[in-house]
């Protein structure tokens, strides 16, 4: 694994550049990509989504949790998108299944499905009617990055539906059981007459150097023991993102930080995560972690980080996330590992 030879600037590392070690961030983060219209006009139709699951110009893209059904293609997995005309029945739009319209392209309108409790009888009934080919579940946080634009604007859209319906089946004024309206994207509670809409939390993700160009990686409690990634948290309220930058860094890490630059978004539907990413100047170097969210921290210089990667020592992000597109920034160019997380 090659290092790119990289030191920075004074000019640099004042204004902060967009194009860093002669790598320019993406203008596309991986989940970020999307072409598929939305048609939120079509939303309105109460017959939409159950007239598309019998239609041979609609495609149903099958979610269960945090997974989707794909078809599997050698070392990179596609979407599984059904024919509307070919789902089966059984498991179709019901006032007990969530849905959702997606919206359409040139060639296809999208539904999403939820299997729930039934994902392992749908996707043993596909297995024997489309027998050509070989069906299971998915983790976007590990195809992601394969998928195509449209494939990847159903994927993050249905995910961050179908998760949202399933823990928002009571209202929150009232207590009483909520039922989907307008295609999927509206609870209504029919107890108190009030609507309720699916939302997004913004969360800051940020690669974090110091004045010698190290970058700051960090295990978070909930992974496995040897992955290392940036520090990232979500905004809290009255907070702007470059403060939620530097008060994550110091919570975490107690390193304080300087000026910071946006550098893209993507959303991250696991449930409802849109990740705002930036890059910070470190004004201290001294970690002290808070052993609660963060275990270890760590500056890393290229050549320690090429290093340990390619020993194995640590687990970098998958290429799906904006972690990795912001570590490989800093690195210079791709990093090869043999964990896509």
């Amino acid at each position: 694994m090659g290092v790119a030879a990289c030191r920075p600037t004074d000019e640099r590392r004042s204004n902060f550049r967009k194009r860093y070690c002669g790598v320019v961030f993406p203008d596309e983060l991986p989940l970020a990509r999307a072409s598929v219209d939305r048609d939120a006009l079509s939303r309105q139709d109460p017959e939409l989504v159950s007239r598309l699951l019998t239609s041979d110009v609609s495609r149903v893209l099958i979610v269960d949790g945090a997974r989707v059904a794909t078809v599997e293609n050698g070392a990179k997995p596609r979407l599984l998108l059904v024919p509307g005309d070919e789902f089966p029945a059984e498991f179709g739009a019901s006032e007990t299944v969530n849905s959702a319209y997606l919206g359409s392209d040139s060639q296809f309108s999208y539904v999403a499905i939820d299997a729930g409790g039934k994902s392992d009888e749908l996707l043993a009934r596909l297995d024997q009617q489309f027998s050509e080919i070989k069906i299971a579940w998915g983790s976007p946080r590990i195809i992601g990055a394969n998928l195509t634009a449209s494939e990847t604007g159903l994927v993050t859209t249905a995910l961050a539906l179908m998760q949202w319906h399933r823990r928002n089946r009571h209202c929150p004024h009232c207590g009483s059981i909520t039922v989907a309206t307008e295609s999927g994207w509206v609870r209504f509670c029919a107890a108190d007459r009030s609507q309720h809409f699916p939302r997004t939390d913004p969360a800051v993700i940020m690669a974090i150097t110091d004045s010698e160009d190290r970058i700051l990686l960090g295990r978070g409690a909930a992974w496995p023991a040897n992955r290392f990634s940036t520090l990232a948290g979500f905004i809290e309220p009255g907070e702007t993102p470059e403060n939620a930058v530097r008060r994550e860094v110091y919570e975490e890490s107690g390193i304080r930080v300087g000026e910071v630059e946006y550098r893209g978004s993507q959303p991250w539907p696991f449930p409802a995560s849109l990740m705002l990413a930036y890059t910070g100047n470190a004004l201290s170097t001294d970690i002290t972690v808070d052993g609660v969210e963060m275990l270890d921290a760590r500056w890393f210089s290229r050549t320690e980080l090429a290093q340990v990667v390619a020993d194995e020592e640590i687990i970098l992000p998958g290429r799906a996330s904006v972690a990795r597109a912001l570590i490989e920034h800093w690195f210079g160019q791709p990093i090869a590992d043999r964990d896509e997380f």
